[in-house]
Parts: C-alpha cells; structure tokens; sequence
C-alpha cells in the first residue's frame, strides 16, 4: 500500500457518511459505499470501514465541535437495513502490510477517544442507536458512545468474534473498554469475545453490553425521544453559532518537504529523518472572543493545531521509515505566551475551551507516534506554554547555551505557562511534568513559581526540563552524533522502549488501549494464526477455518 493516503476531507466529499442537523440533535448516519475502499481489491461490504471510512468519521466528530456547537446530542445510526457495522474490513486487514493494519488500529482508536470524550471536553453526548449486527468493530463504534441502545429483535446483536472469527483481537479499544468501561464481570466478557453469534436483546442490557433495550416496533421514536430528553438536561448554551474550518494551506513537494502556513516538514529520507519547523505567532492575539470568532480557524493557536496535526498524520501513514522527528521552532515566545493566555482567560466560551481541547489531543496523538522524537531548543526559538509541551513529548532535548559564533537570534529559552500545570494531561491523566519528575513530586511542585520566567539553557538544565545543554563548540557535534546513532537502532526495539518509558504512572483505560493491547495486536498481526497463507484472516470467508499452531508463546 504505497498510495499517498490524505487526511484531509470535507462535507462534499464524503461517501461514507451524512449528518441531518436538527437543533441540539445531529442524526449521524454510516452509510458505507462498498465501492469506495481506499485502496482496490476489497468491497466494504456490510457497513465494515476502512482508514477511508474512518478519516471521513474523525472529519465529522472534529467538525461537530467547531462548526456546529449548538449540537449537544449525536446519534450514531445505521444507514442501511439489518446491519449496524460489521466492523473493521477484512478483506482490507488481509491484504494490509502489517505497518498499515498497525496504523489503522491507532487512528481509530484516536479516533473513537476524540468523541467518547466529547460529552465531558464539549457538552455533546454520543447515542450508539444500534439495529441490525453490530460486531466487531461495530461494536467498537458503539461503545465508544456514551449511551448504547439496542432493538429487541431476532438479527439485533452485539459481538466482539475477532477470537474465534479471525485470530486476532478487539485492538482499538473493545476489549479495555468491555471491562474498564462497561465493567462487565471478567467470565462475562470470557463468553461475550469467545462467541461468533454475538449476544441479543434483554441479556446485553443485563450483563451490561447495552444501556436500554427496546422494541423493534418503537425503536427509532425512542431513540429521538431519548435524543430529546438528554438535549434538554443538557448544561450547554443555547445559539451557539459555529466557525468554518477552511482547507489547509498545504503544498507537498516531491522530495517529501511539507509547507504549510505556520510549519515546514523537512524530509531526510537518506538520514530516516524528518524535521518539523513550528513558527510562532504571524500577529498578536484577538482582542476579545468576537475577534476570536471573526479569526475563525485563521487563528494562530488553531491554524497551527491543525496544520501540526496533519503533519503528524502525515508522517505516520506516509513517511513510515521517517523513524526520527525533530522538532524545532522560530518566532516570538511571548506571542506564543499572549495567545494561549487569550485562550486560558476565555476558557468559559466555547470556541476558546475547543481550540485547548484540541491541543490537548493533539499532544496526545504525538505521545502516542511510534517514532523517535527529539526537541532542539536553539536560539531564537519560541518553546512557551503549550509549544514547550514538546520538549517534555520527547525522548530527548537539547538546548543551545550561550551565544553562539555569527548567530544574533535571541539566546534560546523556555517560558512555562499556568497551561503546562494541568490543561494537556497525557493518557495517564498526569501532566507531562510529573510524569518528568514522578520520582521528584517537589520538582513540579517547585516549577510553579517560576512560571513566566524566560529560562535560559543553564537554569532549564538545573530544573531538569532538557536532557542537556551544548555550546558553540559541542552543539553541532553532539547534536550530529546523537541523530546519527538513534537513526542505527533497530525501529522495532525503539518502539518498544519509547512506547514504555514515556508512560510512567498510573494506568489508565487510554494508556492500557494504547499500550497493552496495542502491543498485542502488533504481535498477533504478526503471527502465521492470523497472517499466514492458512492463517484466518487469509481464510475468511472461504467456508474453511484457519489451521493453527497450537504451541502457546
């Protein structure tokens, strides 16, 4: 799978999906075109998706919070008769390079975070309106929402059969969220993903599967009614009026380089290297929330969320032996300082606490890149609040000290923000500066007084906020022999290590979807039960079951 895979989409465009908007109800249908797969060789037959499918889905819950606020109920519905969503294509994960299946498998699940999330970061609540089948990653879909109503009739059902199906596992999320989510009693949830034919009617409602169960003959007039009920409890304001998210400025050259309007992704493919340049603000903050309205996704601290997200997504899916990103910056800290201080003063409107949100998924979405990555402090950089957020995302970071031969920038610095304390958790629900100083809580705590204090290479070094400082005469020495020697490791092994070391602390539901069960499913992908030329996903649908090593690992 070579094509250049695009996360960029619109209304016009979809094929997938469509959204009827009544007031405070958005009815979500997935109305999959089984001829639309992103790539040939498979149809999506039955409702199953795709990455397609699921970038035109993660579109719409991203265009829910910005263009259409007012919203503070989502049902999520099938479009077609007698199936809800098969789940994710097999035809597709068959055919798949294992990198891609991996891939596909994070998305997703970023994905489904973003809107069961939605009702606690945005006032809108997800009802998983199920009719018909709903396996797999169907019912991955639903259980994502926050509500789950199921219809009381004879092919109503919701499964998890990838065990006894395919060989493989519920990877984006099914199995954590059954038991963290659904808390469904372990020998329960044994029999829910041991079964092909899934579990119906009254029992999902009493084991916990479901939230209400209800008859076939009134099940879309309650779904509204109950729609309604939760609208109407909502706390969110009335006549929310919602922004335009323009296209992206963008150009891709064909050496790789990226330019975007607030970011360049310059692309070493000899070095396996990519280097992300974020500069900092192009204008001062809005001077209020009607200016921050009229800015719209123009905004500075928006703009460049979207652009820094999509470069991301980009690297990912399309530059995968890229295995080491560095990241850089240029422009005016206390820019930076005075948009995001914008934002925190007016976290009560609506358009402020999305754009935060928004950084805080997308700091999540970095943690979670299976990629190297470094953070260089060089003069005349702009490392202030939610931008110094990733220097403690990296691996590793370094910072010029001192002045430097022939280079008039100011000195390099790092500003912490009242942000850095608490507004972007990572999966693990700490700040990145605990999980830094999780053996030395006093350190964070200490770090709090020196918020709004420009911190030059010496004292960040001191307070334990970089990894090392270089002068003229070391800089480009060590800087060189560093990304020269993380470039010869093996990527699987630094996938691994990275992947353990940056979530220290306390498990969570995200960091145990992300971290546990993504690391089995990577393996499982591998394995000759599921992959192999008799393996099951090679078999389904062919009348005959996968032949199996049965020595267990």
């Amino acid at each position: 799978m070579s094509k250049v895979i695009d996360f960029q989409t619109d209304p016009s465009r979809y094929r997938h999906w469509r959204v009827e908007y009544d007031g405070a109800v958005a009815n979500l249908f997935m109305d999959v075109d089984e001829a639309g797969g992103l790539f040939d060789g498979y149809e999506l037959k039955l409702n199953s998706y795709d990455l397609g499918v699921d970038i035109e889905l993660a579109d719409i819950v991203q265009r829910m919070r910005f263009e259409h606020p007012e919203v503070s109920v989502v049902v999520m519905q099938s479009g077609k008769d007698k199936v809800f969503c098969a789940g994710a294509n097999i035809r597709m994960l068959g055919g798949a390079s294992h990198a891609h299946k991996v891939n596909f498998c994070k998305f997703t699940n970023e994905t489904r975070n973003t809107y069961e999330a939605a009702e606690r970061d945005s006032g809108q609540k997800y009802i998983a309106a199920v009719k018909g089948a709903c396996a797999g990653g169907g019912y991955e879909l639903a259980v994502a929402c926050n509500y789950i109503m199921l219809t009381n009739d004879s092919t109503s059902s919701v499964a998890l059969p990838e065990v006894p199906l395919l060989a493989v596992l519920p990877g984006t999320g099914g199995l954590t969220r059954v038991t963290d989510k659904r808390k469904l009693r372990r020998d329960r949830a044994d029999v829910f993903c041991s079964i092909e034919e899934g579990i119906r009617g009254q029992r999902a409602k009493d084991w916990g599967l479901v939230d209400e169960v209800v008859a076939n003959s009134t099940f879309d007039d309650v779904v509204q009614e109950r729609a309604r009920e939760f609208a109407n409890r909502s706390s969110k304001p009335e006549g929310l009026q919602g922004i335009r998210l323009k296209p992206l400025d963008r150009k891709i050259d064909p050496d790789g380089t990226v330019v975007y309007s607030l970011l360049e992704v310059d692309l070493d493919r000899d070095a396996n290297r990519a280097t992300i340049l974020i500069k900092g603000p192009d204008g001062a903050a809005p001077g209020d929330t009607g200016a921050l309205l009229a800015e719209g996704s123009d905004t500075y601290m928006l703009r460049l969320a979207r652009e820094l997200d999509d470069a991301i997504l980009h690297l990912r899916l399309n530059e995968r032996e890229a295995g080491l990103i560095v990241f850089t910056t240029q422009g005016d800290a206390e820019r930076v300082l005075a948009h995001e201080a914008f934002l925190l003063a007016n976290a009560g409107h609506w358009l402020a606490n999305e754009i935060l949100q928004y950084w805080k998924r997308l700091l999540k979405r970095i943690d979670m890149t299976s990629r190297s990555l470094v953070t260089l402090v060089e003069h005349g950089s702009c490392y202030a609040g939610m931008l110094a957020e990733l220097i403690w995302a990296a691996d590793r970071s370094y910072m010029m000290l001192e002045e430097f031969e022939g280079n008039n920038r100011p000195l390099a610095s790092i500003t912490l923000s009242p942000a850095n304390f608490g507004v972007y958790p990572m999966a693990n629900d700490l700040t990145r500066l605990q999980t830094r100083f999780l053996g030395a809580p006093e350190q964070e705590t200490a770090l709090k007084g020196r918020i709004g204090e420009s911190l030059d290479a010496e004292t960040a070094e001191e307070l334990g906020l970089i990894t090392e400082a270089f002068d003229d005469i070391d800089w480009e020495d060590e800087v060189r022999i560093f990304l020269e020697e993380r470039a010869s490791f093996s990527p699987d092994a630094l996938t691994g290590m990275e992947a353990n070391l940056r979530f220290a602390g306390p498990e969570t539901m995200e960091t145990r979807i992300f971290g546990r069960l993504t690391a089995w499913q990577n393996w499982i992908f591998q394995r000759p039960n599921a992959v192999g030329a008799e393996g099951a996903l090679q078999r389904y649908g062919t009348g005959v079951r996968g032949s199996y090593n049965m020595e267990r690992v």
